[in-house]
């Protein structure tokens, strides 16, 4: 005669549940819900799958957004030139003189950092623009117009 499993299991304690708390109730689920992430038993868990569960990024958001920057440097610029002209933000004023508004043209900023220009003489206009970019067309007759007033070492 085959032996049932309750009768088979009677003795151990456990009845092929693994521990005493496992048969009946509610006692081998580490807790309801969201109980142990804090911290505790479901940490590595919270970590894995639910970065957020504490909270997200602190601090607060600024409602005074800057303007997104928009540099452009001298290398860049010669390589742009024409394309400038015909979209009629530069003009030449006879010869290799060149006269070119950078901000109608969506540029705030002239790096110097590379290349010189290929353009002697003219005017430049820009909201904002380095020493190193004025020195440089300055050494090339170019005079520069910042509208902030000062220039950025």
């Amino acid at each position: 005669m085959v032996r049932e499993k309750t009768k088979k299991l009677r003795g151990g304690g456990h009845y092929g549940r693994g521990w005493k708390a496992g048969r009946g109730g509610k006692g081998k689920r580490g807790g309801s819900g969201n109980a142990g992430m804090g911290g505790k038993h479901r940490w590595i868990w919270m970590l894995k799958y639910d970065r957020l569960h504490l909270g997200g990024k602190g601090g607060f958001v600024s409602h005074h957004r800057k303007a997104p920057e928009n540099p452009i440097n001298i290398s860049k610029l010669n390589q742009l030139l024409q394309q400038l002209e015909r979209d009629g933000y530069a003009t030449r004023d006879g010869g290799d003189a060149v006269t070119v508004d950078l901000r109608a043209a969506g540029y705030t900023r002239l790096l110097g950092g590379a290349g010189v220009p290929e353009f002697r003489g003219g005017h430049i206009k820009v909201a904002r623009a380095t020493q190193k970019a004025i020195n440089k067309l300055s050494n090339h007759g170019v005079t520069v117009e910042v509208d902030g007033g000062d220039s950025e070492e």
